[in-house]
């Protein structure tokens, strides 16, 4: 008898400002896809969980912080940050509208519908690598989730975010003493140099083991003052 092969079925399909972005379905999980680049899926969570933890972690016990997340991506991180009594203000910057409507309207709700409802949370319809230049408003924490890494960026414009200007960027949102909390899809002492020339002190790396191949990781930075 032929094997029988689980195909993925395309939820939705849209041209947005970046390319093609796709939801889709694949057995139990659903996927988001970016011009035919795999992003992220629901199978698990725990590294987006450990962006928000490592972060909140590494702060100096300051009461309500405020985070910034950059990507909302399955919701994961920010589910995880709404049901974290510690944060006093949850903004998340996503420039995919389709990926809001998901959210809001569509088959990712199931992740996020309490988050989103929490008093505490802004969603953010704008690109965050002009966002950090452009705004007047600080957080305590950045946590980024917009790539598969640093080297492993969804679209080629997002690679300055990751040189020295854009990190000077990152820490001109970041209050003294605040957080900077990235995620990849493998670990790169070449972006741990670069963080540490662009200033950032306390610079480290957590490790979270995966199936197979290389762990993720998150790269953890701090911002002197």
């Amino acid at each position: 008898m032929p094997a029988s092969y689980d195909i993925p079925e395309v939820l939705d399909r849209r041209e947005g400002p970046h390319g093609e972005i796709v939801l889709r379905r694949h057995g139990e999980l659903l996927q988001i896809i970016a011009n035919g680049c795999f992003l992220m899926d629901t199978s698990d969570g725990r590294s987006e969980r450990l962006l928000i933890d490592a972060a909140l972690g590494a702060l100096d016990g300051r009461p309500a912080p405020e985070v910034l997340i950059g990507g909302l991506g399955v919701g994961f991180s920010l589910a995880h940050a709404a049901a974290d009594p510690r944060p006093g203000r949850i903004a998340v910057v996503e420039r995919e509208h389709a990926i809001i409507d998901w959210h809001r309207d569509g088959p990712l709700s199931d992740f996020s519908a309490s988050a989103l409802a929490d008093p505490r949370t802004e969603i953010l319809e704008t690109d965050l690598v002009a966002y950090v230049h452009e705004t007047s408003a600080t957080y305590d924490a950045l946590c980024l989730d917009i790539d598969n890494g640093p080297g492993w960026t969804v679209t080629e414009g997002n690679d300055s975010l990751y040189s020295p200007a854009g990190l000077a960027g990152c820490a001109g949102v970041l209050r003294p003493g605040g957080v900077l909390a990235v995620w990849s899809a493998q670990p790169s002492p070449e972006f741990e140099e670069t963080l540490c020339n662009a200033g950032f002190q306390q610079v480290r790396t957590e490790e979270i083991p995966v199936a197979r191949g290389v762990p993720d990781v998150v790269h953890l930075a701090v911002r002197p003052g």
